[in-house]
């Protein structure tokens, strides 16, 4: 299938000094399969053919979300545009076939395997970017990394990344290879990437792929009540989605879509700009399974910030802090490790 909207390719920028050239928005493909609530792949497939079409062509996904589900519905897309694609997935999260976290596991045998099997779920001979899900405790990070360089000199990888890894795990990382990219929640309401990660990031070269840049949906405004949820959406075990949290959050999504609105963007756009302001080398990668709202979130590729805005925007952050925490307090031991 030919790119239809070749004239719209969207600003791209590089993961890392000598990584792929991506498009500056990526699409995160974990709802399609997990978490969110229901899915249909054929809904799915839809969106992810017209995020090439525009132009958007960096796709994450991971080997835990749907348990392979996910992996196996982007082998679908892939089969046909597997050139117009610069593939990033993840091991590291072993589950059950139920779902169930069973371990993090960063053993140089265990990601073999992992990569041989996201290869075949994904009918693809290379990933683009392979990352480590989560640091395993247990597990020197130069060990995990130094199997991770063996990927790429057998072909199996081009480029490697981290997820959710402290500024020193990263240092440590990337003095046995380069590192590409690091992924973590970065957003309006998560900014704590700021203080050490990203400075890390920088000194190295490394490019900072934000996921949840929309904060799980809340900063598009649309989500008033944890009851509009599905009862098996992840988000109402989420600190920040719950009760008396989420009502003091509310504050920060209103003065965000007033401020949008001033301007003539939606909430998710403005919220995507700033994040796209930080600097060339910040690639967020907001989830969607709605046509609408990926042509939407493409769109803020091409806001650009004046001062004012961000002056307006600074004062915004300031009169409204987060309640809450990313994760439940489990999740949250296995960040910045």
């Amino acid at each position: 299938m030919a790119n239809e909207n070749s004239s719209q390719v969207l600003p791209r920028r590089r993961l890392g000094r000598n990584g792929p050239e991506v498009s500056a928005l990526g699409l995160g493909c974990m709802g399609m399969s997990d978490f969110y609530g229901p899915s249909e792949d054929a809904r799915s497939l839809e969106v992810l053919h017209h995020a090439l079409d525009l132009g958007l062509n960096f796709l994450d996904t991971a080997d835990m979300y749907g348990v392979g589900a996910n992996e196996r519905l982007l082998g679908r897309l892939l089969a046909t545009r597997r050139d117009e694609v610069v593939l990033a997935t993840k091991f590291g999260h072993v589950r059950a076939p139920d779902g169930t976290v069973l371990r993090i596991d960063g053993s140089p045998a265990y990601l073999r395997r992992a990569c041989d099997a996201s290869l075949e779920r994904l009918g693809v001979e290379q990933i683009d970017l392979y990352y480590q899900h989560r640091v395993d405790p247990n597990v020197p990070i130069e060990e995990t990394v130094g199997a991770l360089a063996e990927l790429v000199r057998a072909g199996k990888v081009r480029h490697i990344g981290l997820s959710e890894a402290s500024a020193a795990t990263i240092r440590r990382a990337a003095a046995v290879h380069p590192i590409a990219a690091v992924q973590t929640e970065y957003s309006l309401w998560s900014r704590d990437v700021e203080d050490e990660v990203l400075p890390a990031c920088r000194e190295l070269g490394i490019a900072l792929v934000p996921y949840s840049p929309l904060g799980r949906g809340f900063l598009t405004g649309a989500i008033r009540s944890a009851e509009q949820l599905a009862p098996d959406d992840r988000r109402r075990i989420h600190p920040r989605f719950e009760g008396g949290n989420l009502d003091h959050n509310l504050a920060l999504a209103d003065a965000l879509a007033a401020l949008a609105r001033e301007r003539g963007h939606t909430p998710a756009q403005l919220a995507l700009a700033w994040l796209l302001d930080q600097g060339p080398d910040i690639v967020p990668i907001p989830g969607t399974r709605s046509r609408a709202r990926l042509e939407e979130n493409a769109a803020a590729a091409r806001i650009g910030l004046d001062a004012e805005l961000r002056a307006a925007i600074a004062a915004l952050l300031a009169a409204h802090p987060v309640a809450g925490t990313r994760y439940p307090a489990a999740q949250m031991a296995a960040l910045n490790a």
